[in-house]
């Protein structure tokens, strides 16, 4: 089985897709010649054309509402926006528009996008390239929010939103394109070559989206993750030796309770990992659920670890990044309670 970057993977998603359906098309602020910023889409304008694989102006808002436009009349767009901090512009295209074609024709019409964007921090990108708005869109109605933690599900689901009739916004966490980082800034990022997960089919595969992953079987605590943090929180369990049961959600909506409820139901903890700010966090919906689900399963409060309610700061990347220390001392709280 061949070895795969995140990047390599995310390409190999799309180049599978394009080659199985015509109707697949993939453009954005140069994702064509260049291969896009993070060399993502490199070869395929080579490989299929400029009219499967183009460039486009400078404009989130155009790029969105033309990816709508194409959907409605049948293609398959699969749209890059170069980070996730660039969206906003789209955000009415994306919510006043992809979000609810299918309801406003009773089923009628559909929109079959997927907006690709790097999310997250950890790559010292500062307050206007590390952002993770994941929350912003789990909160609409007729969204899909889909965060791979690594290459084998990058592929897999991408191809799976990809081929989904409905609008998928799939985050990719920049700072795993190259290696499973586990917050450990000061050692050298062990590359997915060497990981497991880095073993990913050429051919086409796909992933359902909504459902969880458990990373590490545990008894004692569940950790409850996705992107980047499932790796930190990977990390910060076996440094603690805590015997904790880590989740990589994978898909955020929709969400598999199931999973959730189950493991913090057998383990009577539960810390929650993201690494966007506190305040309205994903996580808050996900406390909230276990709390609903779990109340009398529960021996100590459930406990958060997120980034801070401020913009995301430069000068303080590593005190911003939850990092394995940051979840060993949660881990050591719900332990203690």
């Amino acid at each position: 089985m061949a070895r795969m970057t995140m990047i390599e993977a995310v390409r190999s998603a799309m180049d599978v897709s394009m080659e199985r359906d015509d109707d697949v098309v993939v453009f954005g602020e140069d994702v064509g010649y260049f291969g896009g910023v993070f060399r993502c889409t490199q070869g395929l304008q080579a490989k299929y054309g400029r009219t499967r694989c183009f460039d486009t102006p400078i404009s989130e808002s155009g790029i969105v509402g033309t990816a709508i436009g194409m959907a409605a009349y049948g293609l398959k767009p699969c749209v890059e926006i170069q980070f996730a901090d660039y969206m906003y512009p789209a955000y009415d295209q994306i919510t006043q528009e992809a979000a609810r074609i299918r309801y406003r024709s009773n089923g009628d019409f559909t929109c079959p996008i997927v907006l690709r964007m790097p999310t997250g921090g950890g790559i010292f990108g500062g307050q206007t390239h590390s952002q993770s708005p994941e929350a912003l869109f789990t909160h609409v109605c007729g969204l899909k929010v889909v965060v791979p933690s690594n290459p084998y599900d990058a592929k897999g689901l991408l191809i799976a939103a990809i081929e989904d009739p409905d609008p998928v916004m799939f985050l990719e966490p920049k700072r795993l394109y190259n290696g499973p980082f586990d917050g450990h800034h000061e050692k050298p990022v062990t590359p997915w070559s060497k990981h497991d997960l880095g073993e990913v089919p050429e051919g086409h595969y796909s992933i359902p989206i909504g459902k969880a992953e458990i990373r590490r079987p545990g008894s004692a605590v569940t950790v409850i993750a996705y992107g980047t943090m499932v790796h930190v929180a990977l990390a910060a369990a076996d440094e603690m030796g805590i015997d904790a049961e880590v989740i990589d959600l994978r898909s955020l909506l929709p969400l598999d309770l199931d999973t959730v409820v189950q493991s913090v139901t057998k383990t009577g903890r539960c810390v929650m990992v993201h690494e966007a700010t506190l305040t309205s966090g994903y996580g808050a919906e996900v406390v909230a659920l276990v709390q609903e689900h779990c109340f009398y399963h529960l021996e100590a409060p459930v406990v958060r670890v997120t980034g801070w309610d401020t913009p995301y700061p430069h000068a303080q990347e590593w005190d911003y990044f939850p990092g394995p220390a940051r979840v060993g001392r949660a881990l050591a709280e719900v332990m203690e309670a």
